[in-house]
């Protein structure tokens, strides 16, 4: 579900200004500002626009927010370095968006190989619009048809296919990997099969990209660290509105020679934005402590779920290889009816699943159950 920037000044200053004018300007969420709303529909919070001021305004009063010029200084930077630890790559970059993030690290690692290998069901292949052939002349040849995993085997016939097939053979530039795989409920890949994938590109001289926009979810589920994912890639892409607290925003990460190359390919692509600051400060003031906030949502998330599974009325299962996504079946209960009796109380939800984040921590579990029955009609 996707977030719209909304603040269009470049100046802290001005936000007192703003808030006034917020309401008007088309919320996102009807609960009052200063309540946030549990979350169960998408990977974090959501705020409408009057509560992403207001937290700007926060922030800014415990913090002074630095703004940047065109993504360098400031609390931008600061992010970058941030990214750079957490990740263990030498150079991190702000990036609008992760598309961007996607086609142009690709780009970069493929050099003058037309052919690319990306996973069939992935963000990079399907939501693209076609940017890596488009403009790019990148070849996309797709593994793991629908699937959030494919086997080693298929990537070495691939490539010998590929190689001995053809008249004149182009080689393999690069390859994207999507770790959890959006398109199927953010199920992926086990670490293992990632550190298979990653070996024997390395042996094939083929650099790899890591579609991670929702790895911190990855991480939190599978209990290996985001460096560890990282460190398996060349390059590897996180989304920074997801989960993380922008409005939107992406981060790149990699090897300087790589990372480098970035800022010219982003101005000449049209990404280059005067202001980024808005994004960065809300990162930057939650992404510490996010992982153990998120091991207790998890931990809170599972006790949830096996007191839910206590009604007949609801049937909630983890998903084989997945993350945050459980999905849910409700048993004689109008789901139109299930969904407006949550957001009565407060709480997003639907009636096919449930999707576990940081947000159940505003909420204890006998509260949130309470609210699961009421809505469903359970008396």
């Amino acid at each position: 579900m996707e977030r719209r920037t909304f603040i269009k000044s470049s100046g802290l200053g001005s936000l007192p200004f703003l808030t006034p004018l917020l309401p008007l300007m088309g919320a996102a969420v009807s609960h009052p500002a200063a309540v946030p709303a549990v979350n169960f529909v998408a990977a974090g919070e959501l705020l409408n626009t009057q509560q992403y001021a207001e937290k700007l305004q926060q922030i800014g009063q415990t913090t002074p927010i630095e703004q940047d010029a065109f993504g360098n200084g400031g609390c931008v930077t600061a992010l970058e370095e941030k990214f750079e630890q957490l990740t263990g790559k030498e150079k991190a970059i702000f990036m609008p968006t992760g598309t961007m993030a996607n086609q142009l690290a690709m780009k970069v690692l493929s050099g003058q190989q037309t052919k690319v290998l990306v996973m069939e069901n992935s963000h990079y292949y399907r939501d693209e619009a076609d940017a890596a052939s488009t403009l790019h002349n990148k070849r996309l040849i797709p593994l793991g048809k629908e699937n959030y995993r494919f086997p080693l085997d298929e990537l070495k016939a691939a490539i010998e296919y590929y190689k001995e097939g053809e008249y004149f053979p182009s080689g393999v530039g690069a390859m994207a990997v999507e770790i959890p795989v959006r398109r199927n409920d953010n199920r992926m890949m086990s670490y293992r099969e990632f550190e298979q994938i990653s070996e024997y590109c390395r042996a094939q001289q083929i650099p790899l990209h890591l579609d991670g926009a929702r790895i911190f979810m990855a991480s939190a589920w599978s209990g290996i660290p985001v460096s560890a994912y990282a460190a398996l890639a060349d390059t590897i892409y996180i989304s920074l509105y997801k989960y993380l607290g922008a409005a939107s925003g992406a981060m790149l990460c990699g090897k300087k020679e790589v990372i480098s190359q970035m800022p010219r390919l982003i101005k000449i692509h049209g990404g280059s934005m005067y202001r980024n600051w808005t994004n960065a400060a809300m990162v930057l003031h939650g992404i510490d402590g996010f992982m153990d906030r998120l091991a207790k949502a998890r931990q809170q998330g599972d006790a949830l779920i096996a007191m839910l599974n206590r009604l007949p009325q609801f049937r909630i299962t983890p998903a084989k290889d997945g993350t945050c996504v459980y999905p849910m079946e409700l048993k004689g209960v109008d789901a139109t009816v299930f969904k407006k009796g949550m957001a009565a109380q407060g709480i997003r939800a639907v009636a096919s699943e449930l999707i576990i984040n940081e947000t159940i921590l505003y909420r204890d579990n006998n509260d949130l159950f309470n609210a699961f029955k009421k809505a469903a009609g359970i008396a």
